[in-house]
């Protein structure tokens, strides 16, 4: 401030003198400030780059600036009467705010992101209407397309907060257009060139299969819908669960996730996450007086908006790698792009547990449902009914894992141009101006 009082004297003394002396002072002048404008600009920025990255700060433009030039404009598909009403319907606010008018400040919502396998999500619903807690959380059910069962059995929870949100551009509610079947799509294997088709193949030569890609479009438009595109959530400075249809859970999940959420910061900095249930989902856990970290899990996986800002920025990663799985797609692209192991704690007793006998688009209906008689065996002990995490244990980190390697090309089935930009526009949709075509 004194080198400015010095500058700024000198520079009126100056005004005195001669009018031939006018215009070298009014270019003197011109330098100084803009010199001290570029210095306090410096500062500022150091002073929004300094502090704790933990810390991050929620940016709206920081996508556009990590993949400039990767998305010219966002144009997303064109709505048809189905896309439309869903949107609509994704501004719905909860049901059952009646019953339940005052949420948990301290609340960690869940979401729950589901198909079109109705004797599954009838078993996932009636474990969580056993768990304790969960009248005082928010609970958002994220379908994949519009299905009406499953629409029904959502309907019928009256447990706690309910949101539905539906994914308006799921290739299952566009049956003649991308991103489901076009009518000048190629097929299988076919030559773009020879037989005059729209799409490019994936490594392995195959071109799109919309009910496959439908996976992880859906779970990529789900994390940025429910981080930053509804207003239940846009504010919410906590974590947030992830559980999917084929997940049983346990009552006492809740009650043990708030106990990991508060203990991870002390026990395991490092950790990103926190667990239901080990990354081996044929595994209940050690049962040691120990808590657990390990690579993060896809069976009850919780975070925060720290950690989806750092996966945000990794849209690049996400979008191009050629797998149609996204947590093989993290697990293989963007964990590793952290610069660090991506450690998650948990329990050493599971408090969720996968159930499912087939994959994600098998099973779908009454009769051909994979689930043993309309009943899934899985014993509830009274251990699993209470909180059974302590905190003064200790944390047993599992450093060396089986799973995919720095290397692996991927499974393939997400080759295709138009998929890859359907995915950025996902992470683009909230931060810029977007439009229908």
């Amino acid at each position: 401030m004194l080198v400015f009082r010095s500058v700024f004297d000198r520079a009126m003394a100056s005004y005195k003198k001669p009018r031939i002396r006018d215009g070298a002072v009014r270019r003197f002048l011109s330098v100084v400030f803009l010199t001290l404008a570029g210095v306090l600009l410096l500062f500022f920025l150091a002073g929004m780059n300094s502090g704790d990255s933990n810390e991050e700060i929620d940016r709206s433009s920081e996508f556009s600036v990590n993949v400039t030039g990767l998305i010219k404009s966002i144009k997303l598909p064109k709505h048809n009467r189905l896309s439309k009403m869903l949107e609509n319907k994704n501004q719905l606010p909860p049901r059952n705010m009646d019953l339940y008018p005052n949420l948990a400040k301290d609340r960690i919502i869940i979401v729950l992101y589901v198909h079109n396998r109705p004797q599954y999500l009838k078993l996932v619903v009636d474990s969580l209407s056993r768990v304790s807690g969960i009248d005082e959380t928010l609970l958002i059910v994220s379908h994949d397309g519009y299905f009406e069962e499953m629409n029904k059995v959502v309907e019928g929870i009256r447990f706690c907060q309910v949101k539905q949100i539906f994914a308006p551009f799921s290739p299952h509610i566009f049956p003649d257009s991308f991103p489901g079947v076009s009518p000048n799509d190629c097929k299988d294997k076919d030559s773009a060139v020879e037989k005059h088709c729209e799409g490019t193949t994936d490594q392995y030569g195959n071109h799109r299969s919309p009910k496959i890609v439908s996976l992880k479009h859906h779970w990529w438009w789900m994390m940025n819908t429910v981080w930053d595109g509804l207003k239940e959530t846009t504010g919410h400075t906590g974590d947030i669960l992830f559980i999917e249809e084929d997940h049983f859970i346990f009552p006492n999940a809740y009650r043990n996730l708030k106990m990991l959420t508060e203990l991870k910061p002390k026990k395991c900095p490092d950790c990103y996450a926190a667990n239901l249930a080990p990354s081996n989902v044929k595994s209940r856990g050690e049962n040691w007086d120990s808590l657990i970290a390990e690579r993060m899990g896809n069976v009850g996986y919780t975070f925060n908006r720290t950690v989806w800002r750092k996966i945000h920025r990794k849209a690049k990663e996400f979008c191009f790698f050629d797998d149609y799985n996204w947590d093989i797609t993290m697990w293989v692209t963007v964990y590793p792009s952290f610069g660090r192991p991506v450690y998650s704690i948990r329990g050493s007793r599971a408090s969720a547990v996968h159930f499912g006998k087939c994959g994600l688009h098998q099973g779908q209906g009454e009769n051909t449902a994979c689930v043993d008689n309309g009943v899934v065996n899985i014993e509830t002990e009274e251990i699993d009914k209470v909180v059974n995490i302590k905190p003064e244990w200790g944390v047993h980190v599992i450093s060396n894992q089986d799973g995919y390697q720095a290397g692996f090309r991927g499974w393939g089935g997400w080759g295709d141009k138009r998929d890859h930009q359907l995915c950025l526009d996902f992470a683009s949709m909230y931060h810029v101006r977007s439009k229908t075509f």
